[in-house]
């Protein structure tokens, strides 16, 4: 680098408040992004109980089914925790820690809601189709979701991230 070049600036100048309130926006609509999803898929899955081929699904499908619908509840509860953190706790001075323990909470929601795709992906197509490839393209959508929503992202991290 030459006299007259100034150095490349990383990052923001902002306050420790100011980037707080930039990821706690950010944040939020990441969470609204994926709670669309979830409310729905559990919404559907809800009603599932009460359709009459419920009854007659193998003893296996209804385990499956329940098991779909408990981590249905479990990922709508840590997608939708951001939001009660933040309206409890607004006000307090403590948007910093917030917006961690909301991250926290987001990427628990984002494994949760792999896991619930997987398990209602499969009870679906166990009943639709009764195939012994069922697994199989259940196992490929998995690794789909996977690659897309951490690996990629987790590769970019670690390769764009200034050290």
């Amino acid at each position: 680098m030459t006299g007259d070049q100034a150095p490349r600036r990383r990052g923001r100048d902002e306050t420790e408040e100011e980037r707080a309130d930039r990821m706690w926006g950010e944040l939020i609509q990441e969470v609204r992004v994926a709670q669309t999803g979830v409310q729905i898929l559990f919404g559907f899955l809800l009603t599932v109980v009460f359709q009459p081929k419920y009854d007659s699904l193998a003893r296996a499908d209804q385990i499956l089914y329940i098991v779909t619908v408990f981590l249905g509840a479990a990922t709508t509860g840590a997608l939708i925790g951001p939001v009660s953190l933040h309206r409890l706790v607004s006000g307090r001075r403590v948007k910093p820690q917030a917006v961690r323990l909301a991250s926290r909470l987001t990427f628990i929601g984002l494994v949760l809601l792999v896991a619930t795709t997987t398990c209602a992906l499969l009870l679906i197509l166990r009943v639709a189709t009764h195939g012994g490839f069922v697994p199989w393209l259940v196992a490929v959508v998995v690794a789909w979701y996977v690659l897309c929503w951490f690996v990629l992202p987790l590769w970019t991290r670690r390769r764009y991230t200034a050290r």
